[in-house]
């Protein structure tokens, strides 16, 4: 799942309000609306965030591609023993590694970027046959998916249709969405989800968006759009928070439950979750044109940035309800562990990466969201968040959280984190050229 807008011109705005986004149109136009340009092989500003955080990510993924040098081990965090920990080709992160190099080299034009990213990304492969979870957008787009936007390789768009085919095997026309998970029990441990949807599953969209345009087969925009109408209907609250999982009866098609899998409670908003919202949202109304799904990202957008548990520097705790009141997690929940509740730079990272997008479809009512995705852009950029050179596991970013309540990946660097980070870099880049 990624999203390749990397800023969206002015220009493409322009190509939007004409309506040329149906998926029928030329390929060319296509790639004008999402701001997909060339390789730009120009050296990189010597000054500002990108002359300055360029060169740290330069250093930091040379180095993890001296330590990681086995092709079914993917660089996913740091363990709980201090090293480095991988993850295989069935996890959900494994794109993000190939992704972020893909980026390295749209910055630099140095073909050493481009090499590697290749490597990587063919080690994605059978990920293309995927069928056991949703996740096979992020696996396959952000590998994939770059690699094709910077290379037009041929072989690559085959491998993102099939992709595409294995992620629309989970969809099933009774429901009218994609189902992200098989059966589990919830953490209440009464309740078994049958048919679980979370709101990540907005990210997997844009692959299936992409495999209309390429094959010339409808079914997986229709696919796409059938999924979001349904989350913009279950997935928001009044006020646009999201929950992150329904469960749906595979029969009915029927809301079942309205739970959390990864944040504080049922009724609480997970950070990296309303982000995934917010991006999510953005993205199917670039693939649509539909104003319905930008009202959805605004508001999203808007939950997030005035809710008054925000930090200053809006880069938001791990859930935006820990410990307050009205709010009882499930599982067990120790809020003596941590002096200070951790913070989820991840979260962050992917929502600065929106809101650039976002902006760009609002007209002078965008300000507002480029100025706080720059914020959290300057933000993740200083020494709270950015490593110095050849700490943090060769990870760009520290500070982010993968499950609390799974007690997994705590106040720890991760992969997605980085690659967001790369994005959001770029897509500023972008809007300011």
């Amino acid at each position: 799942m990624k999203s390749k807008i990397q800023s969206a011109a002015d220009y493409g705005a322009v190509l939007l309000s004409k309506k040329v986004m149906n998926y029928k149109k030329s390929w060319t136009a296509m790639l004008l609306i999402a701001g997909i340009t060339a390789i730009r092989c120009a050296v990189p500003p010597k000054t500002g965030l990108i002359g300055k955080d360029l060169p740290v990510a330069e250093s930091q993924y040379e180095g993890m591609l001296s330590v990681a040098d086995d092709l079914k081990k993917f660089p996913r965090t740091t363990g709980p023993d201090g090293a480095l920990k991988y993850t295989g080709v069935e996890d959900w992160t494994g794109g993000f590694f190939p992704g972020s190099l893909w980026y390295l080299y749209e910055f630099t034009g140095n073909k050493k970027w481009k090499e590697a990213a290749r490597k990587w990304t063919g080690a994605l492969a059978k990920g293309q046959y995927n069928t056991i979870h949703h996740d096979v957008g992020f696996v396959m787009y952000c590998s994939y998916g770059n690699g094709y936007r910077l290379t037009g390789d041929a072989g690559y768009k085959k491998v993102l249709i099939q992709s595409a085919e294995s992620l629309s095997s989970r969809f099933d026309p009774k429901v009218g969405s994609i189902r992200s998970w098989n059966p589990k029990m919830s953490w209440d441990g009464k309740t078994r989800w049958m048919y679980p949807v979370i709101i990540d599953n907005m990210m997997n969209l844009e692959l299936l968006f992409f495999a209309s345009r390429a094959s010339g087969d409808p079914k997986y925009r229709k696919i796409a759009i059938s999924h979001a109408e349904n989350a913009m209907r279950d997935h928001f609250r009044a006020d646009y928070s999201t929950y992150h999982v329904i469960d749906y009866d595979p029969q009915t098609g029927k809301v079942v439950n309205r739970q959390t899998n990864q944040g504080y409670a049922d009724n609480s908003t997970w950070s990296r979750g309303q982000g995934w919202a917010i991006y999510g949202f953005t993205m199917v109304y670039r693939e649509t044109g539909d104003r319905r799904f930008l009202n959805a990202a605004r508001r999203a957008a808007d939950f997030y940035l005035q809710h008054n548990n925000l930090p200053g520097d809006k880069v938001p705790y791990w859930d935006f309800n820990v410990n307050q009141e009205a709010y009882k997690p499930d599982w067990k929940y120790d809020r003596d562990r941590f002096k200070e509740v951790p913070r989820d730079a991840s979260a962050a990272a992917l929502t600065s990466s929106a809101l650039f997008e976002l902006c760009s479809y609002l007209g002078t009512g965008g300000k507002v969201y480029k100025d706080a995705a720059i914020q959290m852009l300057q933000a993740l950029s200083g020494p709270e968040y950015l490593a110095a050179p050849g700490t943090n596991n060769y990870f760009l970013l520290k500070h982010s959280v993968g499950s609390f309540p799974h007690n997994s990946e705590i106040d720890v660097p991760l992969v997605y984190a980085d690659y967001y980070f790369l994005e959001a870099l770029m897509r500023y880049k972008n809007l300011k050229s």
